[in-house]
């Protein structure tokens, strides 16, 4: 059984997921219609059902995909959205979720998408991939 070091998973169940978003339309955009709390985008609505799936709150942490991964890092963040693909330069800052969606990149080149969490959580990692994966997501 995965387990997590920290405990993300134990604290976000019935608790507050702590994400960041940095903006990548369409995957995630700021608010502007003030329907939902938060961010619009694919990936915030999908974080959202997770979260329900939790019964917890999230808490919307905006920035540069620099400053959201020292969050992981310094245990500020659960989870990293933002546009993020399989060939990320933050792999040896934060585990990345196996590939939830592929979309054609703007080079006509295929894209696979994909979710940051911390490091070691690894019972959070699961139970985000076992949701990502039962999610049919087209861009």
């Amino acid at each position: 059984m995965p387990t997590d070091p920290d405990g993300t998973l134990d604290r976000v169940r019935g608790g507050v997921l702590r994400v960041g978003v940095s903006p990548a339309p369409p995957w995630t955009a700021p608010a502007s219609d003030g329907s939902a709390p938060g961010p619009g985008g694919i990936e915030p609505d999908l974080v959202r059902a997770f979260a329900e799936t939790l019964d917890a709150e999230v808490e919307w942490t905006s920035g540069g995909e620099q400053a959201l991964v020292d969050g992981l890092e310094r245990d500020e963040l659960d989870l990293v959205v933002g546009g993020l693909t399989a060939d990320s330069p933050w792999v040896d800052h934060a585990t990345l979720t196996y590939p939830y969606a592929q979309a054609t990149g703007p080079e006509g080149d295929k894209e696979l998408h994909v979710m940051a969490v911390q490091v070691g959580e690894n019972a959070f990692l699961v139970e985000l991939e076992r949701f990502l994966l039962d999610q049919d997501v087209r861009p």
